[in-house]
């Protein structure tokens, strides 16, 4: 598979990472299914691994997602030394439900956290605050970030669901490589608001979620006339039609899947 560079740092990571969300929410897999998508998806080439703290099924369960990403990578017969793994902090799942939550302290213990969940023996490749807490200034919010780049735990910091001037206002606390907005052919929110080109002037990587027009819509991606005219006429699948889109929108674009 081909690669891009992950923003400014000396990353290389394939073209289309995998976003590993739905292997531990509600309704999931067993455990064995879910290593075996994820040896798949390293026997595809994928390099990036898109994962998070609260990726789970409630305040009980916080991490899952992580300790199944690190189980795949320890159990896979094959070369995992050149995968990365990006998880992100700052959403809790009180009765399952989504709630930004970036107390510093709260942040500071569940960094910890994911970084023991991911082996503990080398640095997150790349920690992601989840998204802005209105809450809490994010001069505070990533103030734990900044610090585990000090004490060895966090290598690059990126951001997700950020405003142009969020991020302006994050890059003045914290080095950040890379933002992950949601980017499809159906949320182009990214362009109107210049999230997009301010990441691809800035060289900072930028890396939709949901790309595929998110889990509802994904596999029906042929109901739609034009893209399935298109495709046949590229002999691809309307899936891989949308994430070349993507992909030439920039070079700055590593979807995930």
């Amino acid at each position: 598979m081909k690669t891009r560079s992950l923003g400014p740092t000396d990353l290389n990571v394939s073209v289309t990472g995998f976003g590993a969300m739905h292997l531990s929410l509600a309704g999931r897999p067993d455990e064995r299914d879910a290593l075996a998508v994820i040896h798949r998806v390293l026997d595809l080439g994928v390099t990036l691994i898109d994962t998070a703290d609260s990726y789970c099924t409630g305040p009980d369960d916080m991490h899952h997602n992580e300790r199944l990403v690190a189980k795949a990578l320890g159990t896979y017969d094959g070369d995992a030394s050149d995968v990365t793994v990006a998880t992100k902090g700052g959403l809790t799942r009180p009765g399952g439900r989504w709630h930004r939550d970036s107390d510093p302290e709260r942040l500071r213990r569940t960094i910890r956290e994911s970084y023991e969940a991911l082996g503990g023996e080398r640095p997150i490749a790349l920690w992601q605050h989840h998204a802005p807490d209105p809450d809490v200034p994010l001069r505070e919010a990533l103030g734990p970030a900044q610090a585990a780049v000090e004490d060895g735990m966090i290598r690059h910091v990126g951001l997700s669901n950020y405003s142009v001037e969020q991020i302006e206002e994050a890059r003045a606390v914290v080095d950040v490589v890379s933002v992950q907005n949601q980017y499809s052919p159906w949320h182009r929110r990214p362009e109107e608001s210049g999230v997009l080109d301010y990441c691809e002037e800035h060289g900072l990587a930028f890396l939709p979620y949901s790309p595929l027009g998110g889990r509802s819509r994904a596999n029906d991606l042929g109901d739609y006339e034009v893209l399935a005219e298109m495709a046949e006429a590229k002999n691809i699948s309307p899936q891989r039609l949308v994430l070349a889109w993507l992909m030439a929108r920039s070079p700055a674009v590593v979807p995930i899947p």
